[in-house]
């Protein structure tokens, strides 16, 4: 059957493409408007215009939701929205990567809440929380052998196969004492976070990097403080190894003992919450 298109009709679907187009080219003005007025923003005020924006809350099951009350502390210090946004991202976290064990090692429920909450504490205040470079989180029982420098290690990561690898006896054990400011989980998954922030653009990656520039800026033109920091006894001298070292153990202190970090080195203190937009209470 032959369709006659008639003037009027084709004078519609005109003003329709019209209408698309337009609607697009809208969207596209907004889209790069917004970009340039929060990245302003950044500059000035070194925090994202808005953290949490989610459209659909996803929930833990009632056992991983015990075992976040129960078996991580930092969960318990959040008001009653930032644990409906911790549990989210959680649950989103445990459903972006792959679980992997190892040597005998089951992944359990317990495995995939509590390294998964462990990422997720560490990006709280960023707006992209997956940590893109990690798509694999394989865990041993305990120390394993590496054959990247053909020696056992604890833990590592690899951003060339996007892995995270860990000793779950060594990860527990991070958690048992969260005074001594050693915590295997947030030390690996610092690392990771930190070469991801040198990769990604976005408004948290850029947020961490250039913080932690003003931090290296500050370190080298203040001998005093550099000397101070080096002297002292409250970080443990592997932090002095290189920077991604240095950065791995000052956020382990900030997350463990944070008011005595505060009271000591207060301007080190001050660039480490601005790196990862900590405003959670006691911080």
């Amino acid at each position: 059957m032959l369709t006659i298109l008639t003037a009027k009709d084709s004078d519609l679907s005109s003003r329709m493409i019209l209408g698309i187009l337009f609607a697009v080219l809208a969207y596209i003005i907004f889209y790069y408007m917004f970009k340039m007025m929060e990245m302003a923003y950044v500059l000035k005020y070194k925090k994202p215009l808005y953290n949490h924006f989610y459209l659909r809350l996803r929930m833990l099951n009632e056992n991983q939701k015990a075992l976040l009350m129960r078996q991580f502390s930092f969960y318990n210090k959040l008001t009653g929205k930032e644990k409906k946004y911790f549990v989210h991202r959680v649950a989103s976290f445990i459903k972006d990567k792959d679980f992997i064990g190892r040597d005998g090692v089951l992944i359990t429920e317990e495995i995939k809440v509590l390294i998964s909450a462990t990422a997720v504490m560490l990006t709280f205040g960023f707006r992209d929380f997956y940590i893109g470079m990690i798509s694999k989180i394989i865990v041993y029982p305990n120390a394993f052998y590496s054959n990247t420098n053909k020696t056992y290690h604890k833990g590592e990561f690899n951003p060339r196969l996007e892995t995270l690898v860990i000793s779950w006896e060594d990860f527990k054990k991070g958690f048992s004492n969260d005074r001594d400011n050693i915590n295997l989980g947030i030390h690996e998954f610092t690392h990771a976070i930190h070469i991801n922030c040198m990769k990604e653009r976005d408004v948290s990656a850029t947020i961490f990097s250039d913080s932690f520039k003003e931090l290296s800026h500050l370190l080298a033109s203040n001998e005093l403080l550099r000397n101070k920091l080096m002297a002292s006894d409250y970080f443990r001298k592997y932090a002095f190894t290189n920077q991604f070292e240095f950065v791995a153990v000052i956020i382990e202190n900030f997350i463990e003992t944070p008011q005595i970090f505060k009271a000591e080195f207060p301007l080190v203190y001050s660039k480490v919450k601005q790196m990862l937009n900590f405003t959670v209470a006691g911080y």
